[in-house]
């Protein structure tokens, strides 16, 4: 993706608001839902995110709930591949897989249809923002527990300072806009 100083990427960063002591005191949450109501911030987004995801020629994406389904299921209707949904703990209504994982404000767990992701399959992971990588890692092991091949892993916020990327050091990773 181009540089983090360009234009488009000036814009979108504009439309980001931060929260301070959100979900808990000292965090700051990046929240992208005025990115998700500007139409054409949105659609910009989604075309950048697909820019970078074709790369990689995915069979599908897979995105993270909830705003990992947003972007990630518009780059696969923008691409005409499928998506495969991660969801949180009793979401899915069929046999799952399930990972738990540790959040910079507590725990959680993700799961996943047995089914998703066939033997060998190309996987795009996809999500809004990558923090402390922790939800990230979770969904890759359960792509690559299923036979996936994750070969990106695209975000459109990254917060640098959490060093979730360590955490994916074996997914090559993307992300739109940097936060230090």
């Amino acid at each position: 993706m181009p540089a983090a100083t360009d234009t488009l990427t000036d814009d979108l960063r504009s439309l980001i608001r931060d929260i301070p002591d959100f979900p808990k005191k000292g965090i700051l949450f990046r929240d992208v839902t005025p990115l998700l109501k500007h139409g054409p911030a949105f659609r910009r987004c989604v075309e950048r995110l697909g820019e970078a995801i074709a790369l990689a020629r995915p069979a599908v994406i897979a995105g993270i709930e909830s705003r990992g389904f947003i972007f990630g299921a518009a780059a696969a209707t923008m691409l005409g591949v499928g998506f495969v949904p991660l969801r949180k703990l009793g979401k899915l209504p069929w046999k799952t897989r399930q990972q738990r994982y540790q959040l910079e404000y507590g725990g959680d767990g993700i799961e996943i249809h047995e089914d998703a992701v066939a033997a060998g399959t190309r996987v795009v992971l996809v999500d809004d923002l990558l923090a402390t990588g922790g939800t990230a890692a979770a969904a890759c092991r359960l792509l690559q527990d299923l036979g996936g091949q994750v070969v990106l892993a695209a975000f459109v916020v990254e917060l640098a300072g959490l060093n979730g990327r360590a955490q994916l050091s074996s997914v090559p990773v993307e992300a739109l806009i940097t936060y230090p």
